[in-house]
C-alpha cells in the first residue's frame, strides 16, 4: 500500500511539473486563449511615409483577425514625434491601460533600457518593429522580439538596381565618360542601423560588381524629403551635371532630390537627369518608378511587416503557433525579404500588393 502511494504521488508531482512547464509556451495548445487583446503602439514618427504605411496596414489586418479569432483587438497607436523621452512615457501609458502586448517603433534605438526594464517590471510583452535594437538588448529578456527586415540585403539590392543598368548602357550613366561612376549619398540619421548598413551595401555591391565609383558627397537628412531637397539643391550648386547617381536611404529623399532636380530646371528624361534610387518601395516611390523619376526602389514589404506583427503578438498572447510561412528565428526575429522594384517588374509588384 505504501508502495502504491509513493507511485501515485510521483506521478501526480511529474504530471503537476509537465503541465507548469508547458505553460506559456507558443506551441501549447492547452493555454487558455484571451478573449480579446489589447495592443499599445508607438511610432517613432507618424509622418515618416514608410512607417504610415504599415500602421495603415496593421490597422487593416487587425480589423481581418478580428473575425478570424473572434476576439475584438483594441489598438492605442501613439506617436512618440521623434521623441524618446516622450516614447518612454507612452509605455508608461501602456501599462496602465493594461496592454496584453506593445509594439515599438523605436525614436533611438540605442536607448532602449528604460522601455525594456518597464516591460520586464510589469511582464508585457514587446515587438520591436522596423527600427532594429542593438543585438544585446534584444537579448535581456525572453519576451522581447523584433519584426523587421536584412538591412543589407536592402542596400545590396540598391546596388543590383544599378549595376544591371551599368551592364546594359553604362555610357547614358557615365555621363563624362571618364568610367568613373560619380554619386551623391543621402543618408538617414546618425547611428541609425538600417542608414548605415544601407550606405555601405550599396557601395560594396556595385564595387564587387567591377564598377569605379567616386563619391561627390554625402549628407544626412534624417529620412526627410524637405531636408533632402535643401541638401540636393547645395549638391546641383556644388558639383551640376557631374552628378550622376543618386543613392538614397529611402524614398522620402530620393523624392526630396527629385524635387531640388525639377526646381533647378532639370527634367526627367533630359540627358542631364541622374540615375535616382530610394528604397521602401512606398506607394509614391513606386510612382516615381513609374513616371521614370527613379531609376529603382526596394521593398521594403509593409504589409509584411504589419502580418507578423499582429500574428506574433498573438502568438505571444495566445500560446498558438504561428502561421507556418512565418518563421521565429533564434526565438526572437522575424524578417521579411526585400525586393528590387524597377519599371520591368512595376505592374507585377502592383498587382501582387492589391491582392
Amino acid at each position: 500500500m505504501l508502495n502504491r502511494r509513493k507511485e501515485t504521488g510521483l506521478l501526480a508531482a511529474a504530471l503537476m511539473i509537465f503541465i507548469l512547464g508547458g505553460c506559456g509556451t507558443q506551441e501549447d495548445p492547452a493555454q487558455e486563449e484571451p478573449k480579446n487583446l489589447k495592443i499599445g503602439v508607438s511610432v517613432y514618427d507618424q509622418y515618416d511615409t514608410f512607417m504610415a504605411e504599415v500602421l495603415s496596414q496593421f490597422q487593416a489586418y487587425t480589423r481581418e483577425k478580428e473575425k478570424d479569432w473572434g476576439i475584438p483587438i483594441t489598438l492605442d497607436i501613439q506617436d512618440a514625434d521623434q521623441n524618446q523621452l516622450q516614447q518612454n512615457k507612452q509605455m508608461d501609458d501602456f501599462i496602465e491601460e493594461g496592454c496584453d502586448i506593445v509594439c515599438i517603433n523605436m525614436v533611438d534605438r540605442t536607448d532602449a533600457s528604460s522601455i525594456i526594464e518597464k516591460a520586464k517590471s510589469n511582464d508585457i510583452p514587446v515587438i520591436f518593429y522596423n527600427r532594429e535594437l542593438v543585438k544585446e538588448d534584444l537579448e535581456r529578456w525572453e519576451k522581447l522580439y523584433y519584426v523587421g527586415a536584412d538591412a543589407f540585403q536592402s542596400g545590396e539590392m540598391q546596388g543590383q538596381i544599378l549595376v544591371e543598368e551599368c551592364r546594359k548602357d553604362f555610357s547614358s550613366i557615365d555621363k563624362n565618360g571618364d568610367g568613373v561612376l560619380q554619386y551623391i549619398m543621402l543618408e538617414g540619421e546618425a547611428g541609425h542601423n538600417d542608414s548605415m548598413i544601407r550606405s555601405m551595401a550599396v557601395i560594396q555591391e556595385i564595387t564587387e560588381s567591377g564598377y569605379v565609383v567616386e563619391k561627390l558627397a554625402d549628407e544626412i537628412a534624417n529620412w526627410n524629403r524637405d531636408q533632402a531637397a535643401n541638401k540636393m539643391a547645395s549638391f546641383i550648386e556644388d558639383y551640376g551635371d557631374r552628378i550622376e547617381v543618386v543613392l538614397a536611404n529611402n524614398d522620402d529623399m530620393a523624392l526630396g532630390a527629385v524635387d531640388a532636380l525639377k526646381d533647378s530646371g532639370i527634367m526627367p528624361g533630359t540627358e542631364q537627369w541622374p540615375m535616382i534610387l530610394g528604397i521602401d518601395g512606398t506607394d509614391v516611390g513606386k510612382k516615381a518608378v513609374e513616371k521614370g523619376e527613379f531609376l529603382g526602389t526596394v521593398l521594403n514589404d509593409a504589409r509584411g511587416q504589419a502580418r507578423g506583427m499582429i500574428e506574433l503578438a498573438w502568438s505571444i498572447v495566445s500560446g498558438r503557433p504561428l502561421e507556418s510561412d512565418l518563421e521565429l528565428q533564434e526565438g526572437k526575429y522575424i524578417r521579411l525579404p526585400y525586393r528590387k522594384v524597377t519599371s520591368e517588374n512595376l505592374s507585377e509588384i502592383q498587382a501582387g500588393q492589391t491582392q
